[in-house]
């Protein structure tokens, strides 16, 4: 339990001081919520003695308010400290953990992570900010409580004293007992939690794919068992825990009836006295409840221990080395200038799988390079090992001759923008949609880049025009309309290299045309990496590499090509 309080407590960072704190005002709150009796204990003690009078009366009543505001003032103070650090705690947590999200590998989001990452974000962070850090002063109290009961009944008789230290040990034999059970059942439960958050993702992303193959009773199934899983685990973890909460609940009347059946033989026998006796009989089922409250958190604790294990779990994740200090130079040569892009024998793999087996080939300025070739056979690897969202095993990716993992990703991405198929929109304003190209683009800017996107005349008939909130991933707005929002941001950010998944691969006929002009204002003078799908978009590319089970096996423009013959020519003629 301390070991789990101490872990939790380092999680903390900046915020330890304020917990450590907590722990003072916890205690004098525990001490005010005792004074009532004690106050009691004083009063029957001075009328047994014939001591009362007047004045004492006054005081005790005075003591006894006074002992109530104090716990108020104490309260407050604790929660001050505890609860609301607890919040600031997480605040901080997720911000880092948005920052480490960031920076690793695009393999990390595509390997089944997303379930864990959600699961991570709304259940276990939730669970130890609400449930486990208003309590962690409160279990110091209990541990310094419980050792003051213990020595305040060495001091009455040393006989009492020895019979609650064993009473003491009993509790501490049940409660590791319990821990150890608990610990197991928790691991699972938040496992379960993980992927039942995973299943629920999968139905809510492919509902529109489940209904239209008339596969909602085979999903439904799967996130029902999911449901039912979760279900069993959440009343297997109550039933292994509810032996031992009733074992610890026996321990404290077992041994509050031992204490109790001591101190009458000790009474009987004339060797503690009356008053002694009433204060134990006011004290006496408080003696063990610090104790047993401390193991009575026990089950939040090691689902606390689940969780801290899951969220370190997932910063432990390795993060892509953003060690370069190499800025790229702003300067961009007209025409086929000087070499913008190269690979030099790159070879990459997902986990065992090789992708990548020693590709080379080198992009001029200004000048355009297609990757075509069957599906799955690299060509979206090879765009995105440019723009980092994967490190090669082996060889090296240059620009303007610079290693880029020795070029600082922020100057790296600068210099670098992706048009895909598949757009992803904020919720949020058109205008910040766009403005996300270049943050301190003004009104203006933003506006002008729209028309050269062609998507301004649309956006001037939603209801706010610019203003306008759309839904998340763009959910209102049509494919072509959310594509050319997309382009607008990349011609707002004016980056010198363009990356372009064929972005009308997939639009109808009304949207391919606007895009297409989009397109053309995006790329006026800037060095393309086109992966290509329609092949007639790109006869006058400069250079078409044709890309099949991880290498290049064709490369030149496509007169070149047709004259040869190959794959190249048979894919022209298959789509002709």
């Amino acid at each position: 339990m301390i070991k789990i309080m101490h872990r939790l407590i380092k999680n903390t960072g900046r915020y330890k001081g304020r917990i450590r704190a907590s722990y003072l005002t916890a205690f004098l709150k525990g001490i005010m919520m005792k004074a009532p009796l004690i106050l009691c204990f004083l009063c029957i003690s001075w009328f047994m003695q014939g001591q009362m009078d007047k004045n004492k009366c006054i005081l005790l009543g005075i003591a006894v308010l006074a002992s109530v505001i104090l716990q108020a003032v104490f309260e407050h103070a604790s929660n001050v400290l505890q609860s609301a650090t607890g919040y600031m705690v997480f605040a901080d947590m997720r911000l880092r953990l948005g920052d480490h999200l960031r920076k690793l590998p695009m393999g990390y989001f595509t390997e089944g992570n997303m379930g864990k990452i959600s699961s991570v974000l709304a259940t276990d962070m939730v669970f130890i900010e609400e449930n486990c850090m208003g309590v962690l002063s409160e279990l110091v109290t209990f541990i310094i409580s419980q050792g003051i009961m213990t020595v305040m009944m060495f001091v009455m008789d040393i006989r009492l004293g020895l019979l609650s230290l064993l009473i003491v040990a009993a509790f501490i034999i049940v409660g590791n007992l319990m821990l150890k059970t608990t610990m197991k059942h928790s691991v699972i439960k938040q496992e379960d939690s993980e992927s039942l958050t995973e299943e629920v993702l999968d139905f809510a992303e492919g509902i529109g794919i489940i209904k239209s193959y008339n596969m909602l009773g085979e999903k439904s199934k799967r996130l029902t068992d999911e449901f039912e899983k979760s279900c069993r685990e959440s009343i297997d973890f109550e039933v292994a825990y509810g032996p031992w909460a009733r074992a610890l609940y026996l321990t404290f009347g077992i041994g509050t009836a031992l204490v109790l059946a001591l101190c009458a033989y000790l009474f009987n026998a004339g060797q503690i006295s009356d008053v002694y006796m009433v204060g134990m009989a006011l004290f006496l089922f408080d003696m063990f409840v610090s104790i047993k409250s401390y193991y009575g958190q026990m089950a939040r604790l090691t689902v606390t221990e689940a969780s801290l294990d899951r969220i370190e779990e997932v910063f432990a994740a390795e993060e892509l080395k953003d060690e370069g200090r190499t800025e790229l130079s702003n300067a961009v040569d007209a025409g086929s200038g000087p070499v913008e892009i190269a690979y030099d024998n790159v070879s990459f793999a997902y986990t065992d799988k090789d992708v990548l087996k020693d590709v080379s080939f080198e992009v001029k300025q200004g000048q355009m390079t297609a990757l075509v070739g069957p599906s799955g056979g690299g060509k979206s690897t090879i765009a995105s090992l440019l723009a980092r969202f994967w490190d090669v095993k082996n060889g090296r990716i240059l620009v303007r001759g610079e290693d880029i993992r020795n070029v600082s990703l922020g100057s790296l991405m600068d210099h670098i923008s992706m048009v895909f198929q598949r757009v992803y929109l904020f919720q949020d304003t058109v205008y910040n949609n766009i403005a996300i190209g270049r943050p301190d683009a003004t009104r203006e800017e933003v506006e002008e880049a729209a028309k050269k996107a062609r998507c301004y005349d649309f956006i001037m008939q939603l209801p706010e025009g610019f203003d306008t909130v759309i839904g998340e991933g763009g959910a209102s707005l049509s494919g072509g309309e959310k594509q050319r929002i997309s382009i607008a941001r990349c011609i707002l950010k004016d980056s010198p290299i363009v990356i372009l998944d064929e972005a009308t691969a997939s639009v109808d006929a009304d949207n391919e045309r606007a895009i297409q002009e989009a397109i053309s204002e995006l790329c006026k003078d800037k060095t393309l990496l086109v992966i290509a799908h329609r092949l007639k978009t790109i006869k006058d590319a400069d250079q078409i590499l044709v890309v099949s089970d991880g290498k290049i096996i064709e490369s030149g423009d496509h007169a070149s090509l047709m004259d040869k013959g190959g794959t190249y020519a048979h894919m022209v003629s298959l789509q002709a």
